[in-house]
C-alpha cells in the first residue's frame, strides 16, 4: 500500500515540477485601482440619507408614483432577470465542490461476435446486454481551483445585485426630476393664462384708445401680435406639462390609459433635502455602481486563479458499483456484480500555449475591470463636484432673481399711484405686469432647475443606498407583493 502510494503521488509532483517550469512569470496585472486618499474627498461624511428619500418632498402623489416604478418595472424587471442568472451559476460552481451521483441503466438486444473476445457459448449469438451502474466522482480541489471558480461567481453574483440598486436609484432619480418637470409645466401653464389675460386687457384698452382717437391701427396691430404670442406660450406650457405626465407614466411601466390619473403636484420647489457641503469622504462606499466595479475587479481576480490552477493536475476520487450481465437470467445474481474505486489525474504536459493564453486573458480582464473601476471612480467624483458646483450656482441665481423680482414688483406699484394721480397710464401697468410675468417665468424655470441640481447631487452621492441590503431576488418579491 505505501508502495502504490508514492507511485500515485509521482504525477502530482510531475505537475508540480512542470508548472515551475511553464514561462508566466512574465504576466502580471498592469493596472492599479484608484485609492480615495488620492481624490481629494472631504474630511467628514455626508449627512445620512433615508432609502425614501423623496418622501422629504411631501407629496403624496409622487410616493404613490415613486412606489409604483420601483415595484413594477421593466428596467428594473430586466436587472431582476440577471441577478436570478448570477445566482444560479454561483448555486451551480458551489454544488461541484460536493460529491457527484449518477445512475446509468440500459437493455440492449444485442449480436456478439463470434470472432472476437466473447468466449462460448455466447459468441455468435444474440443476446440480451443488461447493465445498472452507479458512479460517483469527488473533485479534491487540491490546488484552490473550484473554490476560485465559487469566488468568482460570488464575486459576479454581488456586482449584478449592485447593479440592480444602481438601476432603482437611477430610476428615483429620474421618477423624483420628471416630477419636477411636471410642476414646471403646471406653473408654467399659469403663468402663461395670466400673460393671455393681460394682453387682452391690453387689446382692449388699445381698441378703446382707437375709438377715442388715441391710438392707431399699427397700435392694435401690435397687441394683436403680442396676445398670438401670449397664447403660443400657453399651448407649449401645455405641450410641455402633457410631455412631464407622458414620461412619468412609462417610468412607472404605464401607458396612455395612466395620464389622467396624474394630477398637479403639491410639493414646494424649495423644499430641503439632506445634501452634503463636500465631497464626501466615504463616497466610494456609497454609489452601488463603483461597489459593482469592486465586485468585477475581485471576480475578475478569482477568473485569474482559475487560469492559474489549470496548470496544476486535476485530481478526481471515482467509483462505480453495479450489475452487468449478457442474458437476463444471470443479471441479478451475485456474479453480476461490478464495482471499482480510485483515483483519476489529468495533468497537462503540452497544450501548445493555450493555459498561458489563457492565463494572459484573464490577466488582461483583470486589468480592463480595474481600468473600468478607476474610470467609474473619477466618473463619480467629477459627478459630485459638479452637482456641488451647481447646487451652488443655481441657489445664487435664485437669489438674484428675488431681488429682480422684488424690483419689479415696486414698478408696478410705482405705475399704478401714478396712474391713479394721473402721471402714468394703463398702458405703463401692463407693460411692467409683463415684465413681472417674465421674470416669474424666469424665476420657475431657476427654481426648478435648483430642484433638479439637489436631486442629481442626492443621487451622485448614492441617494439611500445601504451597502448592507443589496438586493435579493427575496427582498424584490417582498417589495412586488
Amino acid at each position: 500500500m505505501k508502495r502504490a502510494s508514492r507511485l500515485a503521488a509521482i504525477p502530482a509532483l510531475m505537475g508540480v515540477l512542470l508548472v515551475g517550469c511553464v514561462p508566466i512569470s512574465g504576466i502580471k496585472p498592469q493596472s492599479i485601482a484608484v485609492q480615495s486618499q488620492g481624490l481629494g474627498l472631504g474630511a467628514e461624511t455626508a449627512p445620512a440619507i433615508d432609502a425614501r428619500w423623496w418622501e422629504a418632498m411631501a407629496d403624496p402623489q409622487l410616493d404613490r408614483l415613486m412606489d409604483a416604478a420601483l415595484a413594477d418595472n421593466p428596467t428594473l424587471d430586466a436587472a431582476m432577470a440577471r441577478l436570478r442568472g448570477a445566482q444560479a451559476v454561483l448555486a451551480e460552481q458551489d454544488a461541484a465542490r460536493l460529491p457527484q451521483i449518477d445512475a446509468d441503466a440500459s437493455l440492449l438486444r444485442d449480436r456478439l461476435s463470434g470472432e472476437y473476445e466473447i468466449p462460448p457459448p455466447f459468441a455468435g449469438t444474440t443476446r440480451w446486454i443488461a447493465t445498472a451502474q452507479a458512479n460517483i466522482s469527488w473533485n479534491l480541489d487540491f490546488w484552490g481551483r473550484q473554490s476560485a471558480l465559487i469566488r468568482q461567481a460570488g464575486a459576479s453574483r454581488d456586482a449584478v445585485g449592485y447593479d440592480l440598486a444602481a438601476a432603482r436609484l437611477a430610476l428615483a432619480g429620474s421618477v423624483a426630476q420628471t416630477y419636477v418637470d411636471l410642476l414646471r409645466g403646471w406653473q408654467l401653464v399659469d403663468i402663461a393664462q395670466e400673460f393671455v389675460a393681460s394682453r387682452q386687457h391690453g387689446l382692449a384698452l388699445v381698441r378703446v384708445r382707437m375709438r377715442n382717437k388715441l391710438a392707431s391701427g399699427f397700435d392694435e396691430n401690435a397687441a394683436v401680435t403680442l396676445l398670438a404670442q401670449a397664447r403660443q406660450a400657453e399651448v407649449r406650457a401645455e405641450r410641455d406639462r402633457a410631455v412631464a405626465v407622458h414620461a412619468l407614466a412609462a417610468l412607472i411601466g404605464r401607458g396612455a390609459d395612466f395620464y389622467p390619473e396624474i394630477k398637479r403636484p403639491t410639493f414646494a420647489l424649495d423644499h430641503a433635502l439632506p445634501l452634503p457641503e463636500t465631497l464626501p469622504a466615504d463616497l466610494l462606499g456609497r454609489r452601488p455602481d463603483l461597489l459593482a466595479a469592486q465586485a468585477r475587479i475581485e471576480s475578475a481576480s478569482a477568473g485569474r486563479k482559475v487560469a492559474r490552477t489549470a496548470f496544476y493536475p486535476n485530481i478526481d476520487l471515482r467509483g462505480l458499483i453495479g450489475l452487468q450481465a449478457v442474458g437476463l437470467g444471470a443479471f441479478f445474481t451475485a456474479n453480476a456484480r461490478t464495482y471499482g474505486a480510485g483515483p483519476a489525474i489529468h495533468l497537462p504536459i503540452f497544450e501548445g500555449g493555450r493555459l498561458r493564453a489563457e492565463y494572459a486573458g484573464a490577466t488582461a480582464t483583470l486589468d480592463g475591470a480595474v481600468a473600468k473601476y478607476n474610470d467609474a471612480v473619477l466618473g463619480a467624483v467629477r459627478d459630485v463636484a459638479d452637482a456641488l458646483t451647481k447646487v451652488d450656482a443655481a441657489r445664487a441665481d435664485a437669489a438674484e432673481q428675488e431681488q429682480a423680482l422684488l424690483g419689479l414688483s415696486r414698478t408696478v406699484h410705482l405705475n399704478e399711484v401714478r396712474m391713479r394721480t394721473g402721471l402714468g397710464s394703463q398702458l405703463d401697468i401692463l407693460d411692467s405686469n409683463d415684465r413681472l410675468l417674465a421674470a416669474r417665468q424666469a424665476r420657475v424655470g431657476i427654481a426648478t432647475e435648483a430642484a433638479i441640481r439637489r436631486i442629481q447631487l442626492l443621487i451622485a452621492v448614492g441617494g439611500g443606498f445601504d451597502p448592507a441590503s443589496t438586493p435579493t431576488t427575496e427582498t424584490r418579491s417582498k417589495a412586488s407583493s
